[in-house]
């Protein structure tokens, strides 16, 4: 490893614990996780069998609730249902029983769900108002018929025990398909300019919106991204929302669409649009794709519904997985797992950019944190043990480095190594799994560098990492850059350099 000159380094771990409690206590695992292969500590995964799409994501009474496309029978995708989980801060999660159940309308795809504060469904029994899902029924019968696009269509369910049980509304499926073969992940929202729901719905390789006053009857609205965005696949699990532009006291309307395959180095990811809503129609003057994460592990990711005002953040989580290979990656009991969960930002650099942040509640697992900071050369020697789950920052100092490409890396006592780092003529940032451990199970998991333009806007160079056991994420300068990587190292990564 060569040196690099004049860096500083700041490495923070979670917990300086030595004997893994932080395994237990802090992240709330089961001592049966414990042999499991890359079972994660921080991030949800499913108790076993195969999970993909989060649904449903809604806050209601300190509880974030997260549904999520569920196949109980086994590790690769099937018949689909609702798996359901709660957390009070989306780091320690509580496995519910599954919410949604296949029935004679087809499979459960994914969807949404908010808590309706007015009763304008009518499914109120009680004093709390009702929590209601809305979610793509698939017909698995009509798919196999030759010709039939007429297969899935948007249905509805309450709940009004706080999610813990549900009915499925009678009069489903609430918005019939028109003809088109894709058309699914309804994601609602009340807009409060017009006094009615609004549906952002995936239709082929575009958005259609539409608009009801309760729930059950919706009338379509507009179309938008026919020419706009990336078209490599067909879009998915869309998202619309308002941000505050970060300084300022004004605001944009964010839209999120995730495309499959047409990532920026392949496979799924998420694109984003910046433009405006006036209740009917969103626009946007963005001419270039933008993307939300350029690893290769962040997809069908939404925002949760319901978060206080008094709280304000925009909270988003993604499924941490590629269909390039999610169903062969290796893992026994369990496949898939979420991302950490991230407040998104909108900021004013190269017009507007949305940054990707982790959320505040990731710091309680900081106990007692062991700080090292490095001012001088740095050498091979000079190395940091790694104990896990692990956050990292790393900060160059761009006026003092002359590297032409530097970074960190991992690497275990197999020799396996990963590396991130910048590229600065090429002004590229990159990450590198390809030696980082198991790739054989996928021709598609690790062929070239996984790369991201960035131009720094500042004399500094930050990466905040979080490592998990079959995992990276790297936020670059407050989240300017995100990118998320499966990693399957044959043995735990155990040392963390700078190169």
């Amino acid at each position: 490893m060569s040196k690099c000159l004049s860096l500083l380094c700041l490495f923070i771990l979670f917990s300086c614990s030595k004997s893994g409690d932080v395994k237990k206590e802090s992240v709330g695992l089961s001592t049966k996780y414990e042999n499991q292969d890359y079972k994660p500590l921080i991030h949800y995964s499913p108790d076993s069998a195969w999970m993909n799409d989060p649904n449903g994501m809604v806050y209601y009474e300190g509880e974030y609730h997260l549904f999520f496309q569920y196949n109980p029978d086994s590790t690769v995708w099937g018949p689909m249902h609702w798996g359901h989980a709660v957390s009070t801060d989306m780091i320690h999660w509580e496995h519910l029983p599954i919410a949604l159940f296949p029935d004679e309308l087809g499979y459960i795809f994914s969807g949404s769900a908010i808590i309706d504060w007015n009763n304008t469904s009518g499914f109120q029994t009680g004093s709390e108002p009702p929590m209601v899902a809305i979610f793509t029924h698939h017909n698995m019968d009509d798919e196999r018929e030759a010709g039939n696009n007429v297969f899935q269509y948007q249905s509805i369910a309450y709940s009004n025990d706080r999610g813990r049980t549900w009915t499925k509304y009678e009069g489903n499926p609430v918005l019939p398909n028109p003809g088109i073969r894709d058309f699914r992940d309804p994601k609602v929202f009340w807009n409060e300019s017009t006094d009615q729901w609004v549906m952002i719905l995936a239709v082929l390789d575009r958005i259609h919106l539409y608009s009801s006053p309760d729930l059950k009857e919706w009338s379509f609205l507009s179309e938008f991204g026919a020419d706009l965005g990336g078209h490599g696949g067909v879009w998915e699990c869309p998202d619309l929302f308002e941000l505050e532009i970060e300084g300022t006291e004004q605001s944009k309307w964010v839209m999120l669409v995730s495309i499959n395959p047409g990532g920026p180095n392949g496979g799924s990811a998420t694109q984003y649009f910046v433009g405006d809503f006036d209740g009917k129609t969103f626009t946007t003057n963005q001419k270039e794709t933008k993307w939300l994460d350029h690893g290769r592990d962040n997809y069908a990711g939404v925002s949760w519904s319901d978060i206080p005002d008094k709280d304000g953040r925009r909270l988003f989580l993604g499924w941490m997985s590629n269909w390039d290979y999610a169903q062969v990656v290796p893992t026994n009991e369990w496949r898939s797992a979420m991302t950490i969960p991230r407040s998104l930002h909108l900021t004013r650099v190269n017009g507007f950019e949305v940054s990707s942040r982790p959320v505040d509640e990731l710091m309680a697992l900081n106990k007692t944190p062991d700080v090292i900071i490095v001012n001088s050369e740095i050498k091979t020697e000079e190395v940091q043990a790694l104990t896990l789950p692990m956050k990292t920052e790393v900060t160059f100092d761009l006026n003092a480095t002359t590297a032409d490409k530097f970074g960190f890396e991992l690497t275990n006592t197999l020799g396996e190594i990963y590396q991130f780092g910048f590229d600065r003529e090429r002004g590229l940032l990159f990450s590198d799994r390809s030696k980082s451990g198991k790739n054989d199970f996928s021709d598609k998991f690790s062929p070239q560098l996984h790369i991201a333009s960035f131009e720094p806007s500042s004399d500094q160079l930050t990466f905040e990492i979080y490592i998990d056991r079959s995992s990276i994420e790297v936020f670059v300068n407050k989240g300017q850059r995100a990118m998320t990587e499966l990693l399957f190292p044959s043995a735990p990564f155990d040392t963390g350099s700078v190169f």
